[in-house]
């Protein structure tokens, strides 16, 4: 393959190799803290003599800008308050870069504006920079963010990605597949009896009460890829083996019934408002009760158990089965983030 094509930015396995092949080796100098672009986590840490930052940076191109649940100003502001959020850092910052094709509406522009304050301001994060360009028509399709988060970490150390350990309890903060699964029923303008919509949602304040309870050692937010790949990852990072219970998986009807029609795996859907995380089994019960206080994450739940053995993500089925996990090849919906 000698041209990028769009799973390249999907999260799957082919992602993964552009990034590990081309991207990350045409940079000799990689970190300057203990988490850098080696460890291919959610943001990397910062240390100075005069400050402690964990920043992350990301873009958004989602299509359409507005879509069931949320548009892009919304999507931004969530996928850097939670990249920062998963690494155990409370976001302080943000800079933000839009890239908008001639011809887009101004309202579009300040409405999207508008939406990415609504989700910072009440979390008390600044935008503290950013920059504007407009591009010819046809160059572009609408509008495109890129943004950089600031956050200073909430303990006295960042979490990641590697941190799970053997007997601990894997989390869902709720449901999977809802962004996924209702983008590409509204582009498809396919109905359900219930309506699908996207659970973008900023989670740093759940993730605080959690951090505040203790016994979080690995959390992850199942963006591009889906639950499969963030569950791989952290597998893998960690060493170690995830099993989960498929029937206790929380997977809305709406989901699994396009999934199932389309021949899809829910597993493999996007989430903007979810979390995954591994715990301390004697701490679950007590975080479980903290996320319930918590509308975007009052249906947590345990899902599976980590074991020491191969670094694999295996899932008992309801039938007494058991089946390998796999990361996908790419994401079946582009440009959902």
């Amino acid at each position: 393959m000698t041209k990028i094509e769009s799973a390249h930015g999907a999260g799957g396995k082919i992602m993964q190799r552009l990034l590990e092949e081309v991207v990350i080796p045409s940079f000799s100098h990689r970190k300057i803290g203990e988490i850098g672009l080696d460890e291919m986590d959610d943001g990397a840490t910062f240390h100075t003599a005069e400050a402690n930052l964990i920043v992350c940076t990301d873009a958004h191109t989602i299509h359409p800008v507005f879509f069931p649940g949320g548009d892009l100003g919304i999507l931004t502001a969530c996928g850097t308050v939670n990249d920062l959020a998963v690494m155990g850092a409370k976001p302080v910052a943000m800079t933000n870069t839009v890239i908008i094709e001639e011809g887009v509406e101004i309202n579009t522009l300040r409405t999207i504006l508008k939406s990415l304050n609504s989700i910072i301001e009440p979390l008390g994060v600044a935008m503290i920079a950013g920059d504007t360009k407009v591009m010819p028509p046809g160059t572009l399709d609408g509008i495109i963010m890129s943004t950089t988060g600031i956050g200073v970490p909430y303990l006295d150390h960042p979490i990641a990605d590697s941190g799970a350990k053997p007997g601990d309890d894997i989390i869902f903060s709720g449901p999977i597949g809802d962004h996924g699964t209702s983008l590409l029923a509204h582009r498809e303008g396919l109905k359900f009896e219930t309506d699908l919509t996207s659970d973008v949602a900023p989670l740093w304040e759940p993730i605080r009460d959690c951090l505040d309870v203790g016994g979080v050692n690995a959390i992850k937010d199942p963006t591009r890829g889906g639950t499969a790949a963030t569950l791989n990852e952290i597998a893998s990072k960690s060493g170690l083996e995830f099993e989960l219970q498929e029937e206790l998986l929380p997977v809305r009807s709406a989901v699994q019934s396009l999934c199932s029609v389309l021949g899809l795996d829910p597993l493999h859907m996007s989430c903007e408002g979810t979390v995954v995380m591994t715990t301390d089994s004697d701490k679950t019960e007590d975080l479980l009760g903290a996320l319930a206080k918590h509308k975007t994450t009052k249906d947590a739940q345990v899902v599976g158990k980590v074991h020491k053995g191969k670094a694999r993500v295996i899932m008992k089925t309801t039938i007494g089965g058991r089946k390998i996990i796999q990361v996908p090849y790419g994401e079946p919906i582009p440009r959902v983030c």
